[in-house]
């Protein structure tokens, strides 16, 4: 053979890399964990429907607000574009453990001068000359025992875990948006209710006065209700300054400037009964929540990573060649007589390291069970996180029954007290506990419905999204 060029070294290396390799190692298998998980969770109700997951969960709320400030946090949070951002990193080093499965290739170029004496005698003439080289060295590794094939599985399960790990941000991010508009409507109720019992003070202060002007009511009944007006008007500062803080951090989730605006008004039907959990919600829908597949792909990288330290342990084999020209003319470098080439195959077998390697490898082995233990710690959480969900759900609407019964009690109460009143049948500080009863109850049913609301949020953020019933199930 003449002369070798280079692009047969590529030729050649690129039929070892399609050849395959021997992977040694273990596959990657999802771990035993030991929990027995049940087919359906405990407290949801009983049925046959099975949910499929859907994407915008939000928009069971049907409040198209809502889902417009959901739709920008998206678009313009910060936590989030820095999750997207350190996708790009992980991308990059996946990337570049690719790119060690292939062979290198480079261009080397060189000019010397270089002047010597020609003899040693007096007077002796030096000599100049110019050598020229032009170059193309590559290099290759023969993954025989798949020492590289294991680092790029490694870091594609990285590149899955930061791919999830940005999915949990903007889990969290959207489920925070949606708690704090949930908190910021509900101070905007109690401050709407508020209003409306300072309004009823001061007709009842007016009623009073008029009463006390005519002998029909004493000096006592006219304290009270200035009283009732001054304690139900101081509490007006405090659920303002509430409402600002919580516009505040929501516009900074939203990647706004912390403005403040006035209070919305409400509607009295503004509680509508959202969609209802479907039955027999299927523990296996658990699985796609983010976290627990961030822990699976960092599950599967420290196995992978056993491979590589194993792999380790084996003789690792190199190519290495170069095909160019090399001239002391400049016009006559790229001749074939100036053609230079060589190529070359080393070995290194590690034969004594003092148990280094072999110690890699089972510090390799050890991360690899720590990740199985937090594993099963994050998938037995979980299933704590979506139970505690359920049982809340139906407590809180067993709850707000018992609430709205109370209201309704309360201001029939009201209204007889204030009528027995009017007659003298009972004194002022009947009335004014009655109402106060009254407006307590009005602010529990408020409370009541946030609850509700907030634990419908946390149900959705503990699947991992929503569910939408089969056509074969539908109603």
């Amino acid at each position: 053979m003449k002369h070798m060029p280079c692009h047969m070294f590529v030729t050649l290396a690129a039929l070892l890399v399609s050849s395959g390799c021997m992977k040694v190692g273990p596959d990657y298998q999802r771990p035993d964990i030991g929990i027995q998980v049940p087919g359906t969770y405990q407290h949801s109700q009983a049925g046959a429907v099975t949910p499929q997951p859907e994407d915008r969960w939000w928009q069971v709320f049907n409040d198209p607000e809502l889902n417009r400030l959901v739709e920008e946090v998206l678009k313009n949070n910060l936590d989030i574009k820095k999750a997207t951002a350190g996708i790009l990193e992980v991308r990059s080093k996946f990337l570049q453990a690719s790119a060690d499965r292939f062979p290198s290739l480079s261009l080397q170029g060189q000019g010397q001068r270089q002047s010597k004496t020609v003899s040693a005698t007096p007077g002796a003439q030096r000599e100049e000359t110019n050598t020229y080289n032009l170059s193309l060295p590559a290099s290759f590794e023969l993954d025989l025992w798949g020492r590289l094939a294991r680092a790029e599985e490694a870091a594609q399960a990285d590149l899955l875990q930061a791919e999830d790990n940005r999915c949990i941000v903007a889990q969290t991010v959207v489920a925070e948006t949606i708690s704090l508009y949930l908190q910021m409507e509900t101070l905007e109720r109690r401050i709407q209710t508020a209003e409306q019992s300072i309004e009823n003070y001061r007709r009842s202060l007016a009623m009073v006065e008029h009463r006390y002007e005519r002998g029909l009511s004493p000096i006592l009944d006219l304290k009270q209700a200035r009283q009732a007006l001054d304690r139900a008007e101081a509490a007006m500062p405090s659920l303002r300054q509430d409402l600002g803080i919580i516009q505040q951090k929501l516009a900074v989730l939203l990647g706004r400037y912390p403005k403040t605006s006035p209070p919305r008004h409400h509607q009295e039907d503004y509680f509508k009964d959202l969609v209802p959990v479907p039955p027999g919600l299927p523990s296996e829908i658990l699985l796609r929540r983010p976290d627990i597949r961030a822990a699976e792909a960092k599950l599967r990288s420290l196995n992978a990573l056993v491979g590589v330290a194993k792999a380790g342990r084996f003789p690792s084999i190199t190519l290495t060649g170069s095909f160019g020209y090399s001239s002391e003319d400049l016009d006559r470098l790229f001749l074939p007589q100036s053609e230079l080439w060589n190529l070359s195959l080393g070995i290194v077998q590690p034969l004594f390291d003092a148990g280094k390697l072999k110690s890699r490898q089972h510090a390799a082995e050890a991360r690899y069970q720590q990740g199985v233990a937090e594993y099963a710690k994050i998938v037995l959480t979980a299933f704590y996180e979506v139970e505690s969900a359920l049982l809340t759900r139906k407590e809180q609407l067993e709850r707000r029954e018992r609430v709205l019964s109370f209201l309704t009690e309360a201001r029939a109460a009201e209204e007889i007290a204030e009528n027995r009143y009017k007659r003298g049948l009972v004194d002022y500080l009947t009335v004014l506990e009655t109402r106060q009863a009254r407006f307590q109850a009005e602010e529990n049913l408020v409370l009541a419905d946030l609850a509700v609301l907030s634990n419908r949020v946390t149900l959705h953020r503990v699947l991992g999204g929503g569910w939408a019933e089969l056509k074969g199930h539908l109603p």
